[in-house]
């Protein structure tokens, strides 16, 4: 108790983060448009998912999934027709982090696509699970 007392700020911090972690978590549950590495790579697999990654040219050249499509975030709206032939497709949005790709993804959804996914994590998160990074332009 003297502990707590001594150390009030610290308690405090640890019980705010693991609210804010918690209520992430809880917000996220029922989301079915945030994929995991693994979740993107079966739709990829299974249903022929199209991988488009809207990081910037040159985070695009160090590295991406392999066969994703570049098409930088500021471009989307610009490009959309070239985006037409996978609007009844799945596609899978990604970014460095997933924060990018999730504001693309909404972009897509008001432009009538009808499933679209992000990649919850982005490259972090997919060269994390140990998933494969090509270096070639597509």
């Amino acid at each position: 108790m003297e502990f707590l007392q001594q150390n009030w700020y610290w308690a405090a911090l640890a019980a705010v983060s693991g609210a804010w972690l918690m209520a992430d978590f809880i917000r996220n549950r029922g989301d079915t448009s945030q994929l995991s590495p693994v979740e993107a790579t079966l739709l990829v697999n299974r249903e022929d998912a199209v991988v488009i990654d809207v990081r910037e040219q040159g985070e695009y050249a160090q590295g991406h999934i392999p066969n994703a499509r570049h098409i930088p975030a500021g471009e989307i709206e610009r490009r959309g027709k070239e985006l037409e032939k996978w609007k009844d497709h799945p596609v899978i949005l990604c970014c460095a982090s997933g924060a990018r790709s999730s504001s693309a993804a909404s972009q897509l959804r008001k432009a009538g696509f009808s499933k679209v996914y992000n990649l919850r994590g982005g490259m972090m998160e997919w060269q994390k699970a140990g998933q494969p990074v090509s270096r070639k332009r597509k």
